[in-house]
């Protein structure tokens, strides 16, 4: 099983992730400029998804069809993954018909028993525990407004949830400070505040957080399966919105990104993401363009069986 997965930021260098972030500016520009582009003509792309989704549906399978090959999309109603098939003999036999699988699903260890047991490459679409594809358009943004995050301050405002965890992994592979403020109890999974150690910072108080950040980034305060929990949440995280007056403590060039879908009045003012400073389109659009960069890298061209 020799395929490269993509399962975490950590499963490639800083070289790679650097390079891919230059590589879907380019297929942006391409695309900008209307040339076609099919290194991946008659390749084809599964998505398990497990979880519902907009923008990584639509970005995986634009990206597919844009580069030349296809996507097939599988609901939760399509596929079995660990329901009566054991996730192993499902990646065996989808990997034998498949370029490259992506799956958005829950437990992350859905992800890692499925790359056990693939001969193709397996993407993480967003699990429970990371979102790194999503951070890729994050740090594609970021390249493209500020130029290099290396020793910038980054400020993560709300809850520890995959993206919080993704911007520590991030933190170390593209070398920033992470200033993380949540609420008691919220704090992000302690083995990814291990591996970064002095990189990342937990605090409480978003001014604190916030002060000279160059980049400000949050996301809702109840995710998918956690409806139950939202009223608690509303009330612990209120003073954790993200705001014009908020980011106006931070660098004056800083730069607000959001993952999307937001809830306005809610982690982010009704306002924000009409502030200058927010960049939350512009991301949104990078999953397509980073995604392609991507699958290019992992999944053989076709030419390569010619």
């Amino acid at each position: 099983m020799s395929a490269r997965h993509f399962l975490s930021l950590k499963d490639c260098t800083p070289q790679e992730l650097v390079s891919l972030i230059r590589r879907g500016i380019e297929l942006k520009d391409l695309r900008n400029r209307g040339v076609l582009f099919e290194p991946l003509k008659n390749r084809v792309l599964g998505m398990i998804f497990e979880k519902a989704s907009t923008r990584t549906r639509l970005s995986f399978e634009a990206g597919m069809i844009q580069l030349g090959g296809q996507a097939i999309f599988l609901s939760p109603r399509d596929t079995q993954l660990g329901r009566g098939e054991p996730i192993g003999d499902a990646a065996i036999v989808m990997s034998r018909m498949l370029d490259a699988v992506m799956i958005r699903t829950f437990a992350h260890s859905t992800l890692t028993d499925f790359a056990a047991n693939s001969r193709v490459p397996v993407i993480n679409g967003l699990s429970d525990d990371l979102h790194p594809c999503q951070l890729l358009a994050d740090m594609q943004t970021f390249h493209e407004q500020r130029g290099s995050i290396k020793g910038k301050t980054v400020a993560w405002i709300g809850d520890g949830n995959n993206m919080c965890n993704s911007y520590i992994e991030a933190a170390e592979q593209f070398d920033f400070q992470l200033r993380i403020a949540c609420p008691e109890g919220y704090e992000p999974h302690a083995e990814f505040l291990a591996s970064a150690g002095e990189r990342v910072q937990i605090l409480r108080d978003p001014r604190e957080a916030v002060a000279g950040a160059h980049l400000v980034s949050t996301d809702v305060w109840a995710s998918m399966g956690q409806e139950e929990e939202a009223a608690e949440r509303h009330k612990l995280f209120a003073p954790y919105q993200v705001n014009r007056a908020l980011l106006d403590a931070a660098a004056v060039d800083v730069l607000f990104l959001h993952c999307l879908p937001a809830h306005r009045g809610e982690e982010i003012s009704e306002d924000l993401l009409d502030d200058p400073r927010s960049a939350a389109w512009d991301q949104a659009e990078n999953r397509l363009h980073v995604q392609k960069a991507l699958l290019e890298f992992l999944v053989e061209p076709a030419y390569h069986h010619a």
